[in-house]
């Protein structure tokens, strides 16, 4: 056989053998365990239709008043149909507004995905991208931080920019990170070693500010997170 030959049969046969892996993993992975709270409470989308039995909890927080709200029609049916939601609003007493987000995957990894790639969808132009870091007790815990913005028509005819914050981080059963490609990488490792599929959560808070107050509004989210995260994150 020539040299030529057997090299294609060798990469064939690693072809096939690393296929066999990946439907050997499949059948006989385990989901683990999630890193947030999960409650028996349904939820609906816009048009109140109940779109999941369970929902992510996420808890009223000392100095807002809160409501949870319902998960976009758009956004349920996009993602896997195994997928769990939490989504909650929340208002302190000066007026400032922020949303808290947690999506949830079940054995479909798709359903976590990267906001980097939903903003600039809606409109959005990402100025900032970078790491921040939340306090929670003795606990200095990574999160990633996003400034985007948008210029906006007001009544009168004129447009202004609005910036949106959003702090972000993903949550496991003992492991946290802000690093899509770090969880991507514990993922696999832990699926390869353990055959446990990991359950990661992507949890999102964001609010809205003019231009200019995108610092005062990122210490206001972490003052938010340090609050609310231990009362429905696994902190590892």
């Amino acid at each position: 056989m020539a040299k030529g030959q057997l090299m294609f049969v060798v990469a064939g046969l690693m072809i096939v053998l690393a296929g066999g892996a990946l439907v050997y993993m499949k059948d006989h992975q385990r989901l683990g365990e999630p890193g947030v709270r999960v409650a028996d409470v349904s939820i609906e989308d816009e048009e109140g239709n109940r779109v999941g039995d369970t929902s992510v909890y996420l808890p009223e927080v000392d100095g807002f008043n809160s409501k949870a709200m319902e998960i976009q029609s758009v956004v349920y049916e996009w993602l896997p149909k195994d997928t769990v939601y939490g989504r909650r609003v929340y208002q302190a007493g000066d007026g400032f507004w922020l949303e808290c987000n947690v999506v949830l995957m079940g054995a479909d990894r798709t359903s976590i995905h990267q906001p980097q790639y939903c903003l600039p969808g809606s409109g959005w132009q990402i100025v900032a991208d970078e790491e921040n870091s939340l306090r929670i007790g003795k606990r200095k815990l990574p999160v990633n931080r996003i400034v985007a913005r948008k210029a906006l028509e007001a009544k009168h005819g004129t447009a202004s920019n609005v910036s949106v914050v959003m702090l972000y981080f993903f949550v496991t059963k003992g492991e946290w990170t802000a690093d899509h490609n770090e969880r991507m990488w514990r993922q696999a490792v832990e699926q390869l070693t353990t055959g446990v599929l990991q359950r990661w959560a992507y949890v999102a808070c964001f609010a809205l500010c003019h231009e200019g107050r995108e610092d005062a509004t990122t210490e206001r989210l972490l003052q938010f997170l340090s609050q609310a995260a231990p009362e429905f994150v696994e902190l590892p």
